[in-house]
């Protein structure tokens, strides 16, 4: 390590002692522009293996309701008007009643279902299968950063916002609303992970920043006092943006849920122009290998809360969800058959969703495999037909304009003919 770097990410350290260092990671040597807000991208990840076939349901595929005798969703037009039915979307695929929220969305063209999407891994281990989603190289371990990080790299300084050349990035240019650092953020670029805008500036009082910014009001030259004297900036701008007393804007009703909490304060981070360019959350309890119901129960109300803050997010943001794309992500799908718990196992190829005013949006991407025995992956799940690095090389090179898309995503060709055309 550098003598610079050291004292640098030393200062860091001592400047954080007694100001949490669990929600703040780690902080940019850098002053805070205060600038227009540019493109975003925000990661939402659905941890445990969300069933993508009642997710998006294929109703249109009489092998479904085969398959899933107790927990297939009726299709639309059956159920005597009930609401417990798929929200049809294209005559083949419909969204599960729980879903209703973003249903308008995929209407208005700002949501695109993809379908048989995931990881060519055959593993059928969370951490392995979550490790190589967030790594970006499916079956290598040893990647030492997530793909979010070298993006990071990559891209460089935000390159439309309205700061003057040559402005460091904002300590805030990359934000996981989580209590510890995720695997796809990890890296040598510099990321904040915080589990709630609330409790970092609670713990962070005036008092306390006041008192140990006295501390580095000498030696203005020097890089140690440099860096604690950016940290205290950071810790200003979130405590002046006050965000206990937030109000989303349009009637925007967010559940409140550390899921639905966490969205709206990524919403707050965006409206506040602090530079926030990559955002993450993640939500669990999609593991649903007992009980998940159909169009009711466990998995029915996983889905009413994701789709309710996800909604609630769009409405919140109005007119800037132009320059906003959200994509979510599960390691892998479920088992095709419902087991003899009245769940499902682990499976394969699973179902993702792209949300934002620039996405091609009001049909469901990628080519359906089918559900036929000799359809199926392995004799038992959803065939994969589009690697999750083809949607996420396509976001990023379309939505954030990456170029270098090999060092993004290595050991995976530039191959734009598998581009779905989300953008």
């Amino acid at each position: 390590m550098q003598r610079r770097v050291f004292l640098r990410d030393g200062a860091l350290a001592l400047v954080t002692i007694g100001l949490s260092p669990s929600f703040l990671r780690r902080a940019v040597l850098a002053q805070l522009p205060r600038s227009r807000q540019g493109k975003v991208l925000i990661c939402l990840f659905q941890r445990g293996a969300a069933d993508a076939l009642n997710m998006v349901v294929p109703f249109g595929d009489h092998a479904y309701y085969d398959l899933r005798p107790s927990i297939a969703i009726a299709t639309p037009g059956a159920g005597g008007g009930n609401g417990l039915r798929a929200i049809d979307l294209d005559g083949f695929f419909g969204l599960h009643p729980s879903l209703a929220p973003l249903a308008p969305l995929y209407h208005q063209g700002m949501l695109a279902p993809i379908h048989a999407v995931g990881s060519p891994s055959s593993t059928r281990s969370h951490f392995d299968a979550q490790d190589y989603m967030e790594s970006g190289t499916p079956d290598v371990k040893s990647t030492p950063a997530g793909w979010l990080n070298r993006l990071l790299a990559v891209r460089g300084t935000c390159q439309e916002c309205d700061t003057p050349a040559g402005t460091p990035p904002s300590p805030f240019r990359a934000v996981s609303m989580t209590s510890q650092m995720p695997r796809m953020l990890e890296g040598a670029e510099s990321v904040i992970a915080m589990s709630s805008l609330g409790e970092f500036t609670v713990r962070t009082s005036a008092t306390s920043v006041d008192r140990l910014e006295a501390l580095y009001r000498t030696g203005e030259a020097d890089l140690v006092h440099g860096a604690g004297r950016d940290m205290f900036e950071a810790v200003k701008v979130l405590r002046s943006a006050n965000p206990m007393r937030y109000a989303a804007e349009r009637a925007a009703d967010y559940p409140r849920s550390i899921f639905g909490s966490r969205l709206r304060e990524i919403a707050q981070l965006i409206k506040s122009n602090v530079g926030l360019e990559i955002a993450f959350a993640d939500v669990g309890g999609w593991d649903t290998h007992v009980n998940q119901g159909g169009a009711t129960g466990l998995l029915a109300s996983r889905f009413d809360d994701f789709a309710r803050a996800v909604a609630a997010f769009v409405t919140d943001l109005g007119d800037r969800m132009q320059d906003v794309l959200i994509v979510t992500m599960s390691e892998f799908g479920r088992m095709a058959r419902q087991n003899g718990n009245g769940g499902t196992d682990h499976g394969h190829a699973g179902a993702m969703f792209v949300i934002g005013g620039a996405v091609h949006g009001a049909r469901v991407h990628g080519r359906w495999p089918g559900l036929q025995p000799e359809q199926l992956h392995e004799g038992r799940d959803l065939a994969l037909t589009t690697d999750f690095r083809s949607v996420f090389s396509e976001i990023v090179s379309k939505h954030l304009g990456a170029g270098s898309l090999d060092a993004i995503f290595p050991g995976y060709a530039d191959d734009r003919s598998g581009w779905l055309g989300l953008l």
